[in-house]
């Protein structure tokens, strides 16, 4: 067989692929800073953004390693004790419950000070990023109390200060 028949077949040129993939990342890497101040998985869509970054990009394979322990760090002290599990799963349920209530609409309450039309704006589309969210929320709590619940992630202290010495001190 020549080298031709071996190699796999894609659909997209190279170049494309490239670019898919790159593009990805940024969207991924945006939408995870947005998500970290807004209802969502913040730090998942950063990790993924980063991880398809780091595949062309130096800086991002640089990031990608604490913005990862940072992440399982917080999944791993998030389902240690009971009361935490039950307040994240509470919190996913909330997430989904908002979401439906924003997508069947429900009337503006009398306390409303805009128009009617600015009351839950958005319908279904905002509606299910919600619901959505709240699943992705409840998918990431199962998935942290199999892997961590009873084994949490011990994070090694530094022994050297963070901060740089003063220039006096340093050698030449």
């Amino acid at each position: 067989m020549s080298d031709q028949a071996k190699a796999p077949r894609t659909f997209l040129p190279p170049w494309l692929k490239r670019r898919v993939i790159e593009i990805a990342g940024w969207v991924l890497l945006i939408t995870g800073v947005a998500a970290l101040v807004l209802p969502g998985p913040g730090l998942l869509c950063l990790a993924a953004g980063l991880a398809l970054l780091a595949m062309r990009y130096e800086w991002a394979k640089r990031l990608l390693l604490p913005v990862k322990a940072r992440a399982f760090l917080l999944a791993s002290d998030g389902v240690q004790t009971w009361p935490r599990v039950a307040s994240s799963i509470l919190g996913g349920l909330v997430l989904v419950a908002i979401g439906v209530a924003w997508g069947v609409g429900t009337p503006e309450p009398g306390w409303w000070p805009a128009a009617g039309s600015w009351w839950l704006a958005g319908g279904w589309g905002t509606g299910i990023t919600l619901i959505a969210s709240g699943g992705i929320a409840l998918g990431m709590i199962v998935y942290s109390f199999h892997r961590f619940h009873g084994h949490p992630l011990v994070v090694p202290v530094r022994k050297t200060p963070m901060t740089p010495r003063p220039l006096r001190e340093r050698a030449l």
